[in-house]
């Protein structure tokens, strides 16, 4: 899944002060104070051991207190191994996690938890120290419902999504997964020393992140996790989901680029892993994901977090009974597609038909699509915009419609739809607001939403009112969630009431600054119902 580098950086800005401290046991953690915001950070705490030597490409290993008498947490702890960052900005020593909270609370407070930024960008880059929540503790505590926000750093690329017959062999699939779920262990055990809530948690996040965080709530672990959750753009048949030899090539290549391990055999291979520098790693790491899509949720086995397809995994029901909100952008796909590709029908197919086999997909599914797809301009995506072409290939719109919907608008739908169906109280919205410094091929694009989630529109140069009252209005929405499992408390900023998504109302709450209000969840019914329908070909 091809992501972005364009992401956005704060500083926090503290005034000489007193600190604020926390004890996890015997250990005082130090934080930052933002007088201004009148609120706490906490940085870098280690949430799970350095996945280093032994520990390297083995599941984590919870740690509760850091070993120093004091710990500075006043800043985020470094980005896990990824290419785009200068090697001093990434380390192994990685999995930490960060907690933006009110000042001036106590361990007794019991605030509600967003356990929210599992960061996204297609499992191989991005890091929690891209992101600012102070806005969203702002909000909530304007309206007079604080909450806390805890955000983590997970293993990307091989180190955490190993591939291939030999991790496969070793039980070591999908420890990214399995770091989230530490995190939510270590929040579990020490949150309330911050003044949250262990049994008010909502899970969360965004694209990658999100379909981390729906995975987890198709297993009933999840219940002693968290209450609640948020997921913005991904669901767990979102990226599709293959055995892991699917990938073997992807692994060879960060195997063949650890230059100690490139003549070492099959069956030495992870021990040779474990001890090799970490410099090679961070080569291996760099070289094997320049690919789109290298990396990423694995099959792995009855005991796993996909032992089957996530459609046959859901074929009966929700697993849990618990509340979300779920949503998609109007052109998500338009960010996965070439334009600068001249696309073709039959070109087209040739990519549904690389993407999704072996085994291969039928050539009628593809026909299928291909019909229900047309390459029409004014069917295309950016959807709604006519016979535009924006001077790029016909086929890119239809292309991008394919991606929106595949991967996409029917995941989303059927997530939903299954847990209305089964009395699970949820909320869907449609994301629909231009964004001016958004490409106009582009649309409203997947990852258009982050900003306004936390109020950064400086961040891309957004100034209309009307955005900035989305903005607001969507943390509104979401701290009353997180307080109340309703995003209608009636608290905070005036807006409309969000109707919850059910089997004979399926509506939803559309994301415009200018047209805030609730759309029927039925658009391209034939076509995405077709999609649902081939979810197994589709790896989904």
């Amino acid at each position: 899944m091809r992501h972005s580098h364009v992401v956005f950086f704060f500083r926090i800005l503290c005034v000489a002060t007193a600190l604020p401290e926390v004890y996890l046991e015997k250990t005082k953690i130090v934080g930052a104070a933002m007088l201004t915001l009148s609120q706490d950070f906490f940085g870098g705490i280690p949430y799970a051991e350095a996945p280093v030597g032994s520990l390297r490409l083995a599941p984590p290993v919870l740690k509760p207190t850091p070993e120093s008498v004091i710990f500075n947490a006043t800043k985020f702890g470094k980005a896990c191994l990824q290419g785009g960052l200068a090697a001093e900005e990434v380390s192994e020593d990685c999995l930490s996690i960060n907690i933006f909270r009110p000042s001036n609370i106590s361990y007794d407070s019991l605030l509600p938890v967003l356990f929210w930024w599992t960061h996204g960008s297609g499992f191989a880059i991005s890091s929690s120290a891209m992101f600012n929540a102070s806005a969203i503790i702002s909000q909530s505590m304007m309206r007079g419902t604080p909450i806390l926000f805890v955000s983590i750093n997970y293993r990307l690329g091989p180190l955490g999504w190993p591939q291939g017959a030999v991790a496969d062999a070793k039980g070591i699939l999908n420890l990214g997964l399995m770091d989230q779920v530490a995190g939510l262990q270590w929040v579990q055990q020490n949150i309330e020393a911050f003044g949250g809530d262990k049994n008010k948690v909502t899970i969360g996040g965004p694209s990658a992140g999100a379909i981390m965080s729906t995975t987890l709530f198709m297993h009933p672990y999840v219940t002693t996790l968290g209450r609640a959750g948020i997921f913005e753009s991904g669901f767990p048949g979102t990226s599709p989901v293959f055995n892991a030899t699917h990938r073997q090539s992807s692994w060879d290549i960060f195997v063949a680029s650890v230059a100690s391990c490139q003549n070492v055999t099959t069956d030495n291979v992870i021990d040779c892993l474990k001890s090799a520098d970490t410099s090679e790693i961070l080569q291996g790491v760099i070289d094997s994901t320049a690919e789109a899509q290298a990396f990423g949720p694995a099959l792995d086995g009855p005991e796993g977090f996909f032992p089957d397809l996530p459609s046959n995994m859901l074929a009966n029901g929700p697993i849990v009974n618990l509340p979300f909100i779920s949503g998609q952008n109007k052109d998500e796909g338009t960010h996965f597609v070439d334009p600068t590709v001249n696309y073709t029908t039959t070109l087209v197919g040739l990519v549904l038909q690389e993407q999704f086999s072996p085994p291969i997909l039928p050539q009628t599914t593809i026909n299928e699509m291909l019909e229900l797809y047309p390459d029409i301009l004014a069917l295309g995506c950016p959807f709604g915009t006519g016979s535009e072409t924006f001077g790029l290939s016909p086929g890119y719109k239809e292309a991008a419609a394919l991606a929106t919907d595949i991967d996409f608008s029917s995941q989303r739908r059927f997530w939903t739809q299954t847990a209305a169906n089964a009395s699970v109280n949820t909320y869907g919205y449609y994301f629909n607001q231009e964004t001016s410094s958004t490409a106009p091929e582009l649309g409203v694009t997947h990852g258009d939403q982050v900003p306004y989630t936390f109020r950064t529109l400086a961040s891309v140069n957004e100034t209309d009112p009307a955005a900035i009252f989305l903005s607001e209005v969507m943390i509104n929405y979401f701290v009353s969630f997180v307080n109340s499992l309703d995003p209608n408390d009636g608290l905070g900023l005036s807006r409309p009431q969000w109707p919850s998504y059910l089997p004979d109302d399926q509506i939803l709450m559309q994301f415009n600054g200018t047209n805030l209000t609730t759309i029927p969840d039925d658009f391209r019914g034939e076509p995405i119902a077709y999609i649902t329908s081939q979810m197994s070909a589709f790896h989904q």
